[in-house]
């Protein structure tokens, strides 16, 4: 947690935009939608998976 926070600290919104410009020349415009919704449903089944676990843990508990 704390390397993320000190990591995240040094990049201000300039360096976003920079870096935003960076990945749509590497994907062009006709990509780029196609990459945020493979990182969306990616985002989406790792915090499917987290919440079973977790509820499998919580169910183990009780037993």
């Amino acid at each position: 947690m704390m390397l993320q926070t000190i990591f995240l600290g040094f990049v201000g919104p300039w360096q976003w935009i920079i870096i935003g410009l960076a990945i749509l020349l590497l994907f062009g415009g006709k990509k780029l939608p196609e990459l945020m919704k493979g990182l969306g449903t990616g985002i989406k089944e790792f915090k499917n998976a987290t919440n079973e676990e977790e509820k499998a843990e919580k169910a183990k508990e009780k037993k």
